[in-house]
């Protein structure tokens, strides 16, 4: 499990060995990139992939990238707005046409189960692709806005009042402090972060994936790991995991930046960012409907 976002293990965005060139050696032929900017990366990561390369194969001199058809700032940024901008309308139309009372709700939460795997589908799809399809990003989010629009609107309407509103507060507040803290320097990407996320996370999932078998098999919320004191408990270490895989993923677009990613990478940067939102969302909303339970 090299990363919780399938997208960001892939070209361009890391290097095969792990994150993307922490500790590594410069490599003849590599765009003339500096790294004092990073004291983390000791080498260009896409000195090993075929947009570094390019120059060699062809028998040309090493030369730096050209800015045209670079992933920008710009690029990500618009990407990522378009991605969650087509998750937020879904999800408003499926709250607003799919209804979650009693003579509804089997229906509703059919339809968003169902939106939810085929989602799955298209991002383990996306994952394995050599290139950023936006046609697929975009059909994940929009399924998956499907998803979080009923699941919101059954814990919205049934449980607690707001919750919703409060999860998307949530969601943004913790944006908002991982992207101030990693812009200061609060927060040091490097290896040993790295590998810590990525074993607490592998942790973290395969506890959750024995409590869904003990809860499917054995009814009821398993071994409690979603309920009461736990539940509470590790709803926090999502959001907390969550708030680490965003310092990741501003860690993994500025080195694309930097290093001449090409524009279409964009998209997996957009992709990637889309992913950690929604497990932050998914962990507040979680959390508000176990403190409102045990009201």
């Amino acid at each position: 499990m090299r990363s919780r976002n399938p997208v960001f293990s892939r070209r361009g965005f890391s290097r095969d060995n792990g994150y993307a060139g922490f500790n590594t050696a410069p490599q003849a032929g590599g765009p003339a990139v500096g790294t004092q900017g990073n004291p983390y990366a000791g080498g260009n990561p896409y000195a090993q992939n075929p947009y570094a390369q390019q120059d060699l194969q062809q028998g040309a001199p090493p030369q730096a990238p050209a800015t045209t058809g670079r992933m920008t700032m710009d690029d990500v940024v618009l990407r990522t707005g378009t991605t969650l901008g087509t998750l937020i309308v879904t999800a408003a139309i499926a709250w607003a046409l799919l209804p979650v009372d009693d003579a509804n709700i089997n229906r509703s939460y059919g339809i968003a189960i169902g939106s939810a795997l085929i989602a799955m589908v298209l991002a383990f799809v996306q994952s394995f692709k050599r290139k950023p399809v936006p046609a697929l990003i975009l059909s994940y989010a929009a399924l998956e806005g499907v998803f979080l629009g009923v699941i919101s609107s059954v814990v919205d309407n049934r449980i607690a009042s707001g919750a919703a509103m409060q999860a998307v507060i949530g969601t943004m507040a913790v944006f908002a402090g991982v992207l101030i803290a990693y812009r200061a320097g609060w927060i040091r990407v490097n290896r040993r972060f790295y590998g810590f996320v990525m074993a607490a996370a592998l942790g973290f999932v395969l506890l959750m994936a024995v409590n869904l078998l003990f809860a499917v098999f054995g009814g009821g919320d398993g071994l409690g790991f979603r309920s009461g004191p736990l539940g509470i408990f590790f709803g926090v270490v999502g959001i907390i995991l969550g708030a680490c895989f965003l310092a990741l993923d501003f860690k993994q677009v500025e080195d694309g930046i930097a290093y001449g990613a090409p524009k279409e990478e964009a998209w997996l940067a957009a992709f990637g960012l889309t992913l950690t939102l929604v497990w932050i969302y998914m962990e507040f909303l979680r959390l508000i409907s176990i403190l409102n339970s045990n009201n």
